[in-house]
C-alpha cells in the first residue's frame, strides 16, 4: 500500500514513525511520502516538507504567515493527487490536517486520523468536520472517547504511543550521562522551553533566572533539533549548559525539570522526573486563547488524563522568578516530592499498556484490506 502521512510537529514526528515502523511490519511493500522530520526518514520513504517550516504558534503567529500557511495546503492537496496514496494518515496538527481530509475525501481516498486534534478543550465544532471527512479516528487519551461518544462518533482507543517510545530505553546513569555531556558532579535541572523560536525567546530566560537561587543544582537545557545552537546561546550566554538529542536521557537524569506546556509535560511524567508546568505565549494569543477554551480546567496533559492538580502549572504572568522558585523547591524536596511520584504511578495506570503504534498500524491495514 501507499501511505501519504501528515505530522506537523516534532510529537508527531515521534508517533509517526513508530506508526510507521508497525506499518512496515503488517505491509512488507509499504511505500511512504509524508511530511515529518527526521524520526519519519529514518523509516525510509520520501520527505515532502520538513515540520520545522511548518511550526506557527499561536494566533497571531498563524495570521501574520497566513500565506505560507495557505500555500503549503494548496501544495500538499497537489502532492498528495500526483501520489495517488491509498490512505492518508493524518498526525494531529489540526488547522491543516483537517482542510486536507476534506479534499482528500473528495479524491475517494481513505481518511485515518492518529491521535486527535484537542477538540475537547475548544473549537469543539471541529467534531463535525471529523464525523464527515475521517473514516477512521485512533484516540490516545481515555477520556476522548467518551467525548466522542456524546457526538455519535466511534473511534478506536488505542493507548498512547508514549507507552511505546519510552518503554525499551537503554539502562542509563546519571554519572555516565553528565560524563558524555560535559556536566560536573552537581544535581541537574532540566529545562525544556520548548521547540519553536517563538516560545524559546520568551520562557528560557524566565526558566533560567532562578538558577542562581539553587546553586547546587546544574541547568541543562534540552535543545530542539530543530534549533541552533547559536540561537540558544544568542538567548542565554555562552556558559549555558545544552545538550541536543538527549531529551529523555537528560529527564532520566534529573532531580526535578521546568518544563513547556505540551506532550513534553507527559514525556516528563512518564520519566518518573518532578516538574513545574510553564506557560507564556504573546499576550493577543493568550487573550483569545482564553476567550475560546472553555471545557476544561488545566493545560497540562497530565492533569487533564488524572482530572486534578499534579503539577503545577504556571500560565502567563505567574510564570515569574518568585513563583518558580518557590515551586522548584516544592518538588526538590519532601513531602511533595513524594506526592507527585505516586501520582505518576496511577497516570500510568490511566493511560493503559503499550503497543498503541502496533494497535494502530493493525487496525488500518485490516480496514484496508477488507
Amino acid at each position: 500500500m501507499k501511505y501519504y502521512i501528515i505530522a506537523g510537529e516534532a510529537s508527531g514526528d515521534l508517533h509517526g514513525s513508530n506508526l510507521m515502523k508497525e506499518l512496515k511490519k503488517k505491509d512488507a511493500q509499504a511505500e511512504f511520502r509524508f511530511w515529518g522530520g527526521d524520526l519519519m526518514q529514518e523509516q525510509g520513504g520520501t520527505l515532502v516538507k520538513h515540520y520545522r517550516d511548518l511550526a506557527f504558534m499561536g494566533f497571531a503567529e498563524v495570521i501574520m504567515n497566513l500565506r505560507t500557511i495557505l500555500g503549503n495546503i494548496k501544495f500538499c492537496k497537489k502532492d498528495i493527487q500526483e501520489f495517488k496514496p491509498d490512505a492518508v494518515i493524518l498526525i494531529d496538527y489540526p488547522g491543516f490536517n483537517l482542510r486536507v481530509a476534506e479534499f482528500v475525501k473528495s479524491l475517494g481516498i481513505k481518511v485515518y486520523y492518529y491521535i486527535s486534534p484537542q477538540i475537547w478543550a475548544w473549537k469543539t465544532g471541529r467534531v463535525h468536520t471529523i464525523k464527515k471527512f475521517v473514516d477512521r479516528m485512533f484516540v490516545i487519551l481515555p477520556f476522548e472517547k467518551d467525548f466522542y461518544a456524546k457526538y455519535d462518533y466511534e473511534v478506536d482507543f488505542v493507548g498512547h504511543p508514549l507507552l511505546d517510545a519510552l518503554k525499551d530505553l537503554p539502562e542509563l546513569t546519571t554519572e555516565k550521562f553528565k560524563s558524555e555531556n560535559n556536566l560536573d558532579d552537581r544535581e541537574i535541572i532540566a529545562i525544556l522551553p520548548g521547540s519553536r523560536k517563538q516560545e524559546i525567546r520568551v520562557k528560557l530566560p524566565i526558566m533560567l533566572s532562578v538558577a542562581k537561587d539553587f546553586p547546587e543544582y546544574q541547568f541543562v537545557v534540552a535543545g530542539a533539533p530543530s534549533q541552533e545552537e547559536s540561537f540558544y546561546r544568542e538567548i542565554a550566554g555562552n556558559d549555558l549548559k545544552i545538550v541536543f538529542g538527549k531529551t529523555y536521557d537528560l529527564l532520566r537524569s534529573a532531580e526535578a525539570a521546568l518544563v513547556t506546556s505540551g506532550t513534553a509535560t507527559l514525556e516528563t511524567a512518564l520519566l518518573d522526573t518532578p516538574e513545574v508546568v510553564c506557560y507564556k505565549g504573546s499576550r493577543i494569543s493568550y487573550e483569545i486563547g482564553k476567550r475560546v477554551v472553555k471545557y476544561i480546567d488545566y493545560i497540562s496533559l497530565v492533569n487533564l488524563i488524572m482530572n486534578r492538580e499534579v503539577v503545577k502549572e504556571l500560565i502567563q504572568n505567574k510564570l515569574n522568578t518568585k513563583n518558580l522558585k518557590s515551586e522548584l523547591s516544592k518538588i526538590l524536596n519532601e513531602p511533595k516530592r513524594s506526592e507527585i511520584l505516586n501520582d505518576y504511578k496511577e497516570l500510568r495506570e490511566n493511560l493503559g499498556g503499550s503497543g498503541a503504534s502496533q494497535r494502530t498500524a493493525e487496525l488500518i491495514v485490516r480496514d484496508l484490506e477488507a
